[in-house]
């Protein structure tokens, strides 16, 4: 039996036929994310996920108006997961967002739109509108009220 050493090849030597494509696709990919916008996108949901004040009062308000009560009966509370479905779109120094994420009632579903402006860290609502969308019987869109 021979007893010599067998020398292994470096990390580098034995991985590099895929380190380099897998490393060039990824800067490819970050570039074109970046350029094209994307990254804006990215973190206007990031904070949207992060501030969910805005949407919980926002929901409160559509909860306590009747019509859309009656047509979608008991809201769920919204999940991490509409947000991250939703559209969002941040302005004025983030302190302006117009965004728009889905509800569930027991009777239907519904997207709701939301505008709103930043004002010494509370949320005004400029506009709350909910779709209905199904039933499709019932399909319609309900203003709801931004006064307090």
């Amino acid at each position: 039996m021979n007893n010599e050493l067998i020398e292994q090849k470096s990390w580098w030597k034995r991985n590099w036929k895929w380190l380099v494509p897998v490393s060039g696709i990824m800067i490819i990919s970050l570039v074109i994310f970046f350029s094209t916008g994307m990254g804006g996108i990215a973190t206007d949901l990031a904070q949207a996920y992060a501030d969910t004040e805005l949407y919980e009062n926002a929901l409160e308000r559509a909860k306590s108006d009747e019509r859309v009560t009656e047509l979608l009966g008991e809201i769920e509370p919204i999940d991490k997961m509409a947000i991250m479905e939703g559209q969002v779109e941040f302005s004025n120094e983030n302190k302006t967002v117009n965004s728009t994420i889905r509800i569930v009632g027991d009777k239907g579903k519904a997207r709701m739109d939301i505008s709103a402006d930043r004002i010494k860290n509370k949320w005004n609502y400029t506009k709350i509108k909910v779709r209905i969308k199904n039933p499709p019987e019932l399909k319609q869109t309900i203003e709801i009220s931004t006064t307090e």
